[in-house]
């Protein structure tokens, strides 16, 4: 609605007033709004940075526990690899050798090997229970004779200090097994 200058001496009419008061509303409703809007963008002003602060540390936190997971179970994964892998081979070395004391001597080799493969080097098949060789028969390489095999090795947790493993059992047990069989026509071997 527009404005008419009301006359000299006439008082202005009832329309006239109610579209003058109108917009004065109007203005001072828009001010009012532009002055929040300054009040609000000092108050977030103060703010500035934090979403990069906010960022950092989330990903800190989310992040590292998520890198540790993975390669906790890498080397995890790695151990059952080698263990797997060093159970059938030392299995293999018993019934191909033309001993029981050979095959026992070339199963802690192949043993040996298979994990330090995976990087397992500290690893002594010799001593502890790492290596367990079971025959069905006496003597062990008889044919039809099975010799089972047992393989198990402790997985240190990764970045986990020496000295601290000897207070609390910070390693994972990785074990696996193999059946193999001695050949039907082969002569008894001692």
């Amino acid at each position: 609605m527009q404005h008419v200058p009301a006359r000299p001496g006439r008082a202005p009419a009832r329309h006239e007033l109610a579209a003058r008061g109108a917009a004065a509303a109007r203005r001072s409703a828009a001010t009012a709004l532009a002055r929040r809007a300054v009040r609000v963008r000092a108050a977030a002003g103060d703010d500035a940075g934090s979403a990069l602060v906010e960022l950092v540390g989330a990903t800190v936190l989310l992040l590292v526990p998520l890198v540790y997971l993975v390669l906790t179970v890498g080397r995890v994964q790695a151990g059952a690899f080698a263990v797997e892998g060093a159970a059938r081979d030392a299995a293999r070395a018993v019934v191909t050798a033309e001993s029981s004391a050979q095959g026992v001597a070339r199963a802690r080799t192949s043993v040996e090997l298979a994990l330090a493969d995976q990087g397992f080097d500290d690893v002594d098949a010799a001593g502890g229970d790492v290596l367990t060789v079971e025959c069905s028969h006496d003597p062990c390489l008889s044919p039809d004779a099975t010799v089972g095999v047992r393989v198990r090795v402790e997985v240190p947790l990764p970045f986990v200090p020496a000295a601290l493993r000897g207070w609390v059992p910070l390693a994972v047990p990785v074990e696996a097994s193999h059946v193999a069989e001695v050949d039907r026509y082969a002569e008894v071997r001692g």
